[in-house]
């Protein structure tokens, strides 16, 4: 596969130590979630070790097709949509030492559970999914879709509940951190350069907003979510087809549930569009 996808990643020459610069708090950390098989279910955390490549262990692995396309909810050069994915398990065992080297172990509908280098895992993924498939590490080409991490906030979750009519679960937007912040509206789009501190240790450069695809709408049965019909159509309507906000990790660490979340000092850049 030809195209090399660069993340979103800071551009500060100099980025702001929360230790000096002022503080301004938002939020607090209401969950953490990590994906280690692209585009399959993943596993909420009460801790997360975050490194320049996001989350410890977030998706570190994916399902590949015959003509090397990363399976996703969409089609693109670097993705291929390959339907059935999210009624699909992925975990990390607790006991490895560190979460980017382990192997993870994805689990079927039906209760059977496969090492993702266990080549009966491909066979199996071949067999229920109706296509060649192989679980692959990531390489040269990224497995995100925009950003090392990924974070919503729960008053954007009200305005969109608001505008829908009835609720919306955070866990349909795959993100890694979701803020618990005071409000109603899409409050992160005005965060866009700034950093913003997690805790005592994670440091986060801000960016832009983040496209959104037809995953939001699917059914993800790990999660007890049904098939939405209206939500894509929706955030088409009053926000671009986006949802949530883009982060690359400045300064790493361990961030916690409950830990505070603020932003730190004056914005980083400008969006050059």
């Amino acid at each position: 596969m030809s195209e090399v996808r660069s993340l979103f990643s800071c551009r500060c020459v100099d980025p702001p130590d929360p230790a000096v610069h002022p503080l301004l708090p938002v939020g607090r950390v209401a969950a953490l979630s990590r994906y280690p098989v692209k585009s399959l279910a993943g596993e909420r955390l009460s801790q997360a070790l975050l490194t320049d490549s996001g989350v410890d262990g977030d998706r570190g692995w994916a399902v590949y097709t015959t003509d090397g396309g990363i399976g996703s909810g969409k089609t693109t050069r670097r993705f291929r949509r390959i339907d059935g994915l999210l009624d699909l398990g992925a975990r990390l065992e607790r006991a490895a030492p560190t979460s980017a080297a382990a192997v993870p172990w994805v689990s079927f509908p039906d209760g059977r559970e496969y090492r993702a280098d266990d080549p009966a895992a491909g066979h199996a993924l071949s067999s229920s999914l109706g296509q060649p498939l192989r679980l692959c590490p990531q390489s040269s080409v990224p497995h995100h879709d925009e950003s090392p991490v990924h974070l919503v906030t729960t008053a954007a979750l009200r305005a969109l509940e608001h505008l829908l009519g009835r609720p919306v679960d955070a866990a349909r937007f795959r993100a890694n951190v979701v803020l618990d912040v005071d409000g109603t509206g899409f409050v992160e789009d005005e965060w866009q350069g700034r950093h913003l501190a997690l805790g005592d240790e994670v440091v986060l450069c801000l960016g832009p907003p983040m496209p959104r695809c037809v995953m939001v709408d699917a059914a993800q049965p790990h999660d007890g979510l049904a098939p939405e019909t209206g939500l894509l159509k929706l955030l088409g309507r009053v926000h671009q087809v986006q949802f949530g906000v883009q982060a690359g990790v400045v300064r790493g660490g361990t961030v916690r549930q409950n830990d505070l979340a603020a932003l730190i000092g004056a914005v980083a850049f400008a969006d050059p569009s």
